[in-house]
């Protein structure tokens, strides 16, 4: 706690001297800021001067724009997480819509059966110069929690009946690129697995594990999209709450200095394993903004019930100064990922295709007034929450398309399913796909964690006993190649 004041004044020196400084100062200052290289002993952090880089034009507060976006309360969490698709405290634990054995035993296992255990692809060699692949289409999956079940030995069975990893079983289906989530240390308290919330048996979606598991997308010859939540739990329209280490920041400059380290880690680290991510998302369904909320103690274990932060480092769209510090957390992620890797597509991720008026506003304000220099425009579609079918989406979808000529855009996260685990298998997984691969600069699409069912839509494989089978009417719009 004590030598973290110090370890900005040294910052500040290397701002105002510039490189001599650092040449005089480092060694002397090392070893009591280092601490780890920023591990969860610390707030926040320690990095050099990115805030030159990360300054915002002024933004107008009288903007037409704040009239038409809902407060940031009222953009309930409506897709991204395994929760209740309400915000309020009252609403029950949601359990998994078809038994899942293996999520219930997850932490009944000692640590020492950790590593996951079901693909039989093995981890490529290091490669600092790998090349990316570059698919006309990416047909995604979000697989995160496919980790846990690993842990547990769960084994996959196609539709046939044969036993296959999921890398192999989604690619016999045209499936080409895998999404993974990651958090800041869910560890933490109020993290995705801190301790009572049923995913305590290990620091699923860290740094440590999301590296392993990139090395196995790769291996299986898959693009990798990098989910990246800014958080220690889900980040979504109903809450963006600010790491545990990072809360001590009074200032969005440092704040944004901690997005930039955060994320420089943990792109070396990917790279030196050779799993660069073909794209990486800079928030996850940031609609109200980014790093907006702190925990309270009604705060439960899916992140429902917090507080804003202060205004001076808030994220929160609907306000001018939160305007322009998301833009800034954006523009610092972005540029972390560019200088690790250049070819890497950064994505930025919003929910809300139901209210076109408001994707309208976010964009402009983002990409016009802002000007965060993305790559990549993503959007959650789901018909279980509002959004309509897919044939009510493409107008929306043309006219952004329309609207940007420099952006290229994905499906970040859709079911399909048009109530609570249910599906019509009326061929609108099917149309997502082939709707985004119809229109221009569309570059692909991801499916929700197909081993999952909730409120979002029922998942695409059933459990047998403690393994899954992939549902064969299910899959018929995915039919084997």
């Amino acid at each position: 706690m004590g030598n973290r004041k110090g370890c900005f004044e040294f910052r500040a020196a290397c701002r105002l001297f510039g490189a001599a400084a650092f040449a005089v100062f480092a060694s002397a200052f090392f070893v009591a800021c280092d601490n780890g290289g920023g591990s969860a002993g610390y707030d926040f952090e320690i990095v050099g001067d990115s805030s030159a880089d990360t300054s915002q034009p002024s933004v107008d507060a009288s903007s037409d724009a704040l009239a038409s976006l809902p407060s940031s309360e009222a953009l309930g969490p409506q897709s991204s997480a395994v929760e209740p698709p309400q915000s309020s405290s009252d609403v029950a634990e949601p359990e998994s819509s078809n038994g899942n054995p293996a999520m219930e035993s997850s932490s009944s296992l000692s640590s020492s059966s950790r590593a996951p255990q079901s693909s039989a692809v093995e981890p490529p060699r290091s490669s600092a110069s790998e090349q990316l692949l570059d698919f006309e289409f990416y047909t995604g999956a979000d697989i995160s929690t496919v980790q846990e079940y690993e842990r547990n030995r769960t084994k996959f069975y196609d539709v046939d009946g044969s036993e296959k990893d999921i890398f192999t079983l989604l690619k016999d289906h045209g499936f080409n690129a895998i999404r993974l989530k990651t958090f800041v240390d869910p560890k933490a308290k109020y993290g995705y697995a801190a301790s009572g919330c049923g995913h305590e048996a290990e620091a699923y979606a860290d740094k440590e594990h999301i590296v392993a598991y990139a090395q196995k997308i790769k291996a299986a010859g898959m693009a990798f999209l990098l989910d990246i939540h800014y958080s220690d739990n889900w980040a979504d329209p109903g809450k963006q709450i600010i790491p545990e280490r990072w809360r001590k920041v009074s200032s969005s400059d440092v704040l944004a200095d901690s997005v930039y380290a955060y994320t420089l880690d943990l792109m070396k680290a990917l790279k030196q394993v050779g799993a660069i991510p073909e794209m990486v998302q800079v928030g996850n369904e940031t609609t109200p903004g980014i790093l907006i909320h702190v925990p309270n103690s009604k705060t439960d274990c899916w992140g429902n019930g917090v507080d804003k932060a202060s205004t001076a480092i808030n994220g929160d769209m609907g306000t001018a100064s939160g305007k322009a510090n998301a833009a800034k957390y954006f523009k610092a992620g972005i540029k972390a990922v560019k200088e690790v890797s250049p070819s890497t597509k950064t994505v930025l991720h919003i929910e809300r295709i139901r209210q076109s008026n408001t994707v309208t506003w976010w964009m402009t304000e983002i990409f016009k007034n802002q000007k965060v220099p993305a790559d990549v425009m993503g959007f959650s579609a789901y018909t279980a929450y509002g959004d309509g079918a897919p044939d009510n989406w493409k107008s929306l979808f043309q006219s952004v398309t329309s609207s940007y000529p420099d952006l290229e855009f994905i499906v970040a996260e859709y079911n399909g399913g048009d109530s609570d685990n249910h599906y019509k298998f009326d061929g609108s997984r099917k149309r997502t796909n082939e709707m985004a691969k119809g229109m221009n600069r569309w570059i692909g699409t991801f499916f929700w964690e197909p081993t999952l069912g909730g409120a979002w839509g029922p998942a695409l494989f059933d459990w047998k006993g403690s393994n899954l089978q992939a549902n064969s009417k299910a899959f018929e719009e995915f039919p084997a190649q």
